[in-house]
C-alpha cells in the first residue's frame, strides 16, 4: 500500500468520529486481551471526544479481563440493541465481518463502519479502513490515533492499550515486538501503569478448569515424524468432564508449538455445532495465516484459525496435509 493511501486511511479514520454518535464499539468473537483492551481504548477515546458509545461483543468479557476499567460496560447483543439499530461503527481487532458474530444483528442497513485492523487476511470490509498489518497489535494502532485526535493518555487509557500490546506480542517475547512497540509501551507505563499486576492476571494465572484441559490435551500430543508439527485434540467430552470454559483454551496451543524441533502446533477442537475450529501457531518457516486464509480462516503468519467441517480425524487429515504441503516449500 502506498504512503499516499495509508496517509489517506489515517485521515478517514480521524475524520470519523467528528459526528456526534452514539458510536458502537465492537470486536471479535472470543475476544482476547488486544479484542477487550481496543475496544475499551475507543470506548474511552470517544468518551473523551464527548461522543456517546455503546460497547459489545457477543461473547462475554473473560474473567482475566474484567480488572480493566469499564470492563463491566461491554454489552450483550441483546443489552445493546434497545440503543439500535446504530448507524456509526468502530470495528476493532476484527479480521471480517463475519467475526463480529450476532452484533452485525445491530447495524442499520446504511451503517458507517470504521474498521481498525491489524491482522494482514482483514478483507477492508468497512466503509472506512485503517487496517496496518504490519503492527504488533490493534492497540498499537490506537495509541497512534489517539495522540493524532490529541486525547491525553490517562491511567485507564494506557491500562487499556498496554493490555493489548502486552497480550499479542506474548509478553513482548514475539517476533512482533518491535523498538516501536517498546517505545509506546514505556510512554503508557509513564502513565501509571501496573505491569507486574497485568501480566500476573493476563499471562502467568492458570484456571482450574484450563489445567484440567490442558491435561486432557496433552494426552493426545502427538508428532509428525520429522517432528515439525505437533498437534493435540479437544473433545466436547472434554469440556464437560473438566467443567472448562471455551477461555479456559487460552495458551494450550502452544504446548505443541513449543516443543523442541516442532515449527507448526496445532490444536482441533470439537464445537457445539458440526464442525471443527483449528489454532494455528508457527515459529518460522509457515506462514499460519496464509494457510488458514486458504481453508476460510485467518489471523497472523505466527498465529491463526479456521473452521474445518466432518469429524475431527478427518479435519486432522484434511489440516496436516496442507500443513506437510507448507513445510514442503510447496504452498506456505
Amino acid at each position: 500500500m502506498s504512503a499516499t493511501r495509508v496517509e489517506e486511511d489515517w485521515k478517514q479514520a480521524l475524520a470519523f468520529v467528528s459526528e456526534p454518535g452514539p458510536y458502537l464499539v465492537v470486536s471479535h468473537l472470543h475476544p482476547d486481551g488486544d479484542a477487550i483492551g481496543s475496544t475499551l481504548a475507543v470506548g474511552w477515546i470517544l468518551k473523551r471526544l464527548g461522543k456517546q458509545v455503546v460497547m459489545v461483543n457477543e461473547s462475554p468479557v473473560p474473567d482475566k479481563f474484567r480488572f480493566l476499567p469499564e470492563a463491566e460496560r461491554i454489552l450483550s447483543p441483546d443489552e445493546a440493541g434497545a440503543e439500535g439499530p446504530y448507524r456509526r461503527v468502530i470495528a476493532v481487532d476484527v479480521a471480517d465481518r463475519e467475526r463480529m458474530g450476532s452484533v452485525c444483528q445491530l447495524l442499520a442497513a446504511e451503517a458507517e463502519v470504521l474498521n481498525i485492523d491489524h491482522h494482514p487476511t482483514n478483507d477492508r470490509f468497512g466503509t472506512t479502513n485503517l487496517v496496518i498489518p504490519g503492527a504488533a497489535a490493534t492497540a498499537e494502532i490506537l495509541c497512534h490515533w489517539s495522540r493524532r485526535l490529541q486525547v491525553e493518555w490517562d491511567r485507564e487509557l494506557a491500562t487499556c492499550l498496554y493490555t493489548g500490546l502486552l497480550t499479542d506480542t506474548g509478553g513482548f517475547r514475539y517476533a512482533n515486538t518491535t523498538p516501536e512497540v517498546m517505545e509506546l509501551a514505556s510512554g503508557l507505563l509513564r502513565h501509571g501503569v501496573e505491569p507486574g499486576a497485568i501480566a500476573d492476571r493476563v499471562i502467568e494465572t492458570m484456571t482450574r478448569g484450563q489445567l484440567a484441559l490442558l491435561r486432557r490435551a496433552l494426552d493426545t500430543l502427538t508428532f509428525s515424524d520429522d517432528g515439525q508439527v505437533g498437534w493435540i485434540k479437544l473433545t466436547r467430552e472434554d469440556f464437560r468432564s473438566s467443567g472448562a470454559r471455551e477461555e479456559d483454551l487460552d495458551g494450550i496451543v502452544n504446548y505443541a508449538r513449543n516443543v523442541a524441533g516442532v515449527d507448526v502446533g496445532i490444536l482441533f477442537r470439537e464445537t457445539d455445532g458440526q464442525g471443527i475450529k483449528v489454532s494455528l501457531r508457527s515459529r518460522e518457516i509457515v506462514d499460519v495465516g496464509k494457510l488458514a486464509q486458504s481453508m476460510g480462516g485467518g489471523g497472523h503468519a505466527r498465529a491463526a484459525g479456521c473452521s474445518l467441517t466432518g469429524t475431527l480425524d478427518e479435519a486432522e487429515k484434511s489440516l496436516l496435509e496442507q500443513v506437510k504441503a507448507a513445510l514442503d516449500g510447496r504452498e506456505g
